[in-house]
């Protein structure tokens, strides 16, 4: 900062500082804008009057996206916790009402929330807190640690991941599978709906998995081994949706969870049964940084999903 010492810094506008931080998080000038609440010409003049002081581009642009400088990477950390340092000299935390906030929330998960949860999440809070915007982000999007530590995402609502503090979390629901096959399936007409499809017939079948990675097995698999079965997975994609809708097409078959399955079953035509074998069933976790564990805004928000995921799966 060898041009800033060289100026008086009384007369160096902070806010310059809050613009170049929503940048780092959101790498578009537009998204940059709506998190601190600027236009984004507004934003593209923040950012090349920090140009000037810094001598430095800064950041470049690459299709889409504007990629930070090195220059940049080594100034995201230490403006970051100092404007965090600001904020937490300002005194404690006003009370959040949602009613009269202006806040954009941002959620990340499978399909299944952004289906099942969101819309009804909206329903009820669009009309009472009318200046509340809803994100909601795909898996897919990256790892959740590095998410929830650089601020890109408020909450992740995931099956029991692998963190390091200081991520927290708490449980929102357990969901178990259930097998899903089109109905009218010619390979199961004497397995009644509701009931464990033969682990003969099951094996024998081809299979749908969802996947964001591409992998080909799972914690079904898991449990066929300890059976002492394999089953042949022909087709992974990475949303529920398109999982169903394969399964609806042809003969495959799919475990899915079963709140899901439950929801589609009628609208896609598909029958559900019972897994051949014993499958736990998983935690559905909602996680955060645990910086905000006290932020009223983000306790709200945590009290919301989990409130609605309660009354839904609970």
């Amino acid at each position: 900062m060898g041009r800033i010492a060289a100026m008086n810094f009384n007369a160096f506008d902070l806010n310059l500082l809050r613009v170049f931080d929503a940048l780092m998080a959101e790498r578009s000038a537009t998204r940059a804008g709506e998190r601190v609440g600027l236009s984004q010409p507004a934003v593209s003049a923040a950012l090349n009057r920090l140009r000037a002081l810094l001598d430095d581009q800064l950041f470049v642009r690459r299709g889409n996206e504007m990629v930070p400088t090195p220059r940049a990477d080594d100034l995201c950390g230490p403006v970051r916790e100092a404007l965090r340092a600001i904020e937490a000299a300002l005194g404690p935390p006003r009370g959040f009402d949602p009613a009269t906030a202006r806040r954009t929330f941002t959620l990340l998960g499978a399909d299944f929330f952004s289906m099942l949860l969101m819309p009804r999440l909206f329903a009820r809070w669009s009309d009472v807190a009318p200046g509340l915007t809803w994100r909601f982000l795909d898996s897919a999007r990256g790892d959740v640690t590095r998410l929830l530590q650089d601020d890109a995402i408020d909450l992740a609502l995931e099956r029991p991941l692998e963190t390091a503090e200081p991520i927290a979390s708490a449980q929102l629901f357990v969901s178990p599978f259930a097998l899903i096959a089109r109905r009218g399936h010619p390979a199961l007409s004497g397995v009644t709906p509701g009931d464990p499809v033969p682990l003969a017939i099951y094996c024998d079948l081809p299979h749908a998995i969802r996947s964001i990675d591409g992998t080909l097995s799972g914690m079904v698999d898991d449990a066929l081994a300890k059976a002492g079965a394999r089953r042949t997975v022909r087709i992974a994609l990475p949303h529920f949706e398109s999982v169903a809708e394969a399964v609806a097409m042809t003969d495959a078959l799919a475990a899915v969870p079963r709140q899901f399955a439950e929801a589609v079953a009628e609208r896609l035509g598909l029958t559900l049964y019972a897994m051949p074998v014993d499958v736990p069933a998983p935690d559905v976790r909602l996680y955060w940084h645990a910086r905000r564990n006290d932020d009223p805004a983000h306790r709200w928000l945590r009290e919301a999903v989990m409130g609605l995921a309660g009354e839904l799966w609970g």
